[in-house]
C-alpha cells in the first residue's frame, strides 16, 4: 500500500538513537531482584538554574527518611559550578520520593548543592527560600504551579509539527481530544502516573493552546514543599521523554510569531485568605506586588527577566512586561483573580507572570517577602 503523507511526518520526527534500543531487552534485566539492596538517584539543579542533573548509588537497607540518606559529592567544573582547580561540590538530601523507573524499594533524592565551603552553590536558591517560608509557617501558605512546557524531537523541531511548515492555528488544540489536535499524549499519561507513584503532589494534566504544549498542575503544596514537588515533577518529565526519544522543553517562547508562549502560573493563599472575608489579605496583597513589578519580574525567570521579555507581550494571554495589572477572570493581566474568589469573597490569587523555566523556589519566595513580609523596593531585605 502507499504511505501517505502523513506516515511519512510520523515517521521523519527526529527521535533520539537511545529510545530505538529494545525496552523488551532491558525489562529483563530490570525484572531481576536486587537483594536488600537500594538504588537512590541523587538529582540536583546545575549551574544554569535550569538543567537538571543525577547520579546514582547503592545503599544497603531502604531509607525510611531524609536522615538516613548519605551526603554526596560531585564534580561542578563538568555542571557550570566550579573551577576545574576545586570542584568538589557537596550534594545535601533534601526530599525524598519513591522511583517510578527503577520502582520500589529505589528512590529519587532531590538534593541541595553547597560549595567546598559548605556555603549554598549560586542556584542552590532552595536554602533562603525554606529560611523564609520557615518565618511564615504559622499562616500555611498554600501555592499551585502550573507547569506549561513543549514537546520536541531532537532537532528542537515541535513534536508532531510538519518539518518544513506550521500546523493550523491555535484554536483545536487546549483541552483538544483525537490525532489531529493532541500531540503526544503518551508523554503526559506516562509522567502522570509516575509522578502519583513517585508521591509528587500533581494535582492534573491538560493539553494547552499550541500544538505539541502540554501543561500539569502541583499542589496544593504548602511552603518550601511547592519547590520540592515541582522540581522532582520537571525531572520524572524529563525521564519519562528520555525513554520515549523526544525533549521536554520550558523554553517561555519557544516558537516565535502568532503561537502562546509557556509560563509557570502560580496560585498563592494564606490561612487568613482561605477563610471569610480573605478578599481583604487578597487585596492587600496584590496591592503590595504592584509596587514591586520590576524585583518579581527578576525572579520569575532564571536570566532576570530576559527570558519573559519575550513571552509577555500583552498578547496570547499574558500581560505586558512593563506593567503590572489585575483582575477578576482578566487572563491578560499580571494577577488574576478567579470568579469565584471574587464572588465568595476569600480564597486564592493567580500570578500570571512566572515563565515556564523559572525556579519555584525563587518565585515562591518573592510572593512571600512581598505579600506577608511587607517588603519594598528591588532588592529582598536581609531577616
Amino acid at each position: 500500500p502507499r504511505t501517505s503523507r502523513c506516515d511519512i511526518v510520523a515517521i521523519k520526527m527526529a527521535m533520539s538513537a537511545s529510545s530505538n534500543l529494545s525496552k523488551a531487552v532491558k525489562q529483563q534485566y530490570m525484572e531481576l531482584p536486587q537483594g536488600d539492596m537500594v538504588q537512590a538517584m541523587y538529582i540536583w539543579i546545575d549551574g544554569t538554574g535550569e538543567g537538571l542533573r543525577c547520579k546514582t548509588r547503592t545503599l544497603d537497607s531502604e531509607p525510611k527518611s531524609i536522615e538516613d540518606l548519605p551526603e554526596w559529592n560531585f564534580d561542578g567544573s563538568s555542571t557550570y559550578q566550579a573551577e576545574g582547580s576545586n570542584s568538589d561540590m557537596y550534594l545535601v538530601p533534601a526530599a525524598m520520593f519513591r522511583d517510578p523507573f527503577r520502582k520500589d524499594p529505589n528512590k529519587l533524592v532531590l538534593c541541595e548543592v553547597l560549595k567546598y565551603n559548605r556555603k549554598p552553590a549560586e542556584t542552590n536558591l532552595r536554602v533562603t527560600c525554606k529560611k523564609i517560608m520557615d518565618m511564615v509557617a504559622d499562616q500555611h501558605p498554600w501555592f499551585g504551579m502550573e507547569q506549561e512546557y513543549t514537546i520536541l524531537g531532537t532537532d528542537g523541531h515541535p513534536f508532531g509539527w510538519p518539518s518544513n511548515g506550521f500546523p493550523g492555528p491555535q484554536g483545536p488544540y487546549y483541552c483538544g481530544v483525537g490525532a489531529d489536535k493532541a500531540y503526544g499524549r503518551d508523554i503526559v499519561e506516562a509522567h502522570y502516573r509516575a509522578c502519583l507513584y513517585a508521591g509528587v503532589q500533581i494535582c492534573g494534566t491538560n493539553a494547552e493552546v499550541m500544538p505539541a504544549q502540554w501543561e500539569f498542575q502541583v499542589g496544593p503544596s504548602e511552603g518550601i514543599n511547592m519547590g520540592d514537588h515541582l522540581w522532582v515533577a520537571r525531572f520524572i518529565l524529563h525521564r519519562v521523554c528520555e525513554d520515549f526519544g523526544v525533549v521536554a522543553s520550558f523554553d517561555p517562547k519557544p516558537i516565535p510569531g502568532n503561537w502562546n508562549g509557556a509560563g509557570c502560573h502560580t496560585n498563592f493563599s494564606t490561612k487568613e485568605m482561605r477563610e471569610d472575608g480573605g478578599l481583604k489579605a487578597i487585596e492587600e496583597s496584590i496591592e503590595r506586588l504592584g509596587k514591586r513589578h520590576s524585583y518579581h519580574i527578576r525572579a520569575y525567570d532564571p536570566k532576570g527577566g530576559l527570558d519573559n521579555a519575550r513571552r509577555l507581550t500583552g498578547r496570547h494571554e499574558t500581560s505586558s512586561i512593563h506593567e503590572f495589572s489585575a483582575g477578576v477572570a482578566n487572563r491578560g493581566a499580571s494577577i488574576r483573580i478567579p470568579r469565584n474568589v471574587g464572588q465568595e469573597k476569600k480564597g486564592y490569587f493567580e500570578d500570571r507572570r512566572p515563565s515556564a523555566n523559572c525556579d519555584p523556589y525563587g518565585v515562591t519566595e518573592a510572593l512571600i517577602r512581598t505579600c506577608l513580609l511587607g517588603e519594598e523596593g528591588d532588592e529582598p531585605t536581609d531577616h
